[in-house]
């Protein structure tokens, strides 16, 4: 996981957690699965919250 800052954001990505756009300029957090399950191509953009949500639900 990591973290991408506001000014970080230059372009827009659609959210998994919510499908909504997440706009360029928007401080969001890039997510991908563990090297031996996926890669860098496997990365999805996710609004912070909805990531939290989706952590805590993972978490069960």
């Amino acid at each position: 996981m990591r973290t991408v800052t506001g000014s970080g954001a230059v372009k827009a990505y659609r959210c998994p957690g919510c499908d909504q756009v997440i706009g360029a300029g928007t401080a969001h957090v890039v997510v991908w699965p563990a090297a031996e399950r996926g890669g860098v191509g496997e990365r999805r953009h996710w609004h912070s919250g909805c990531w939290r949500r989706e952590a805590d639900r993972r978490a069960r």
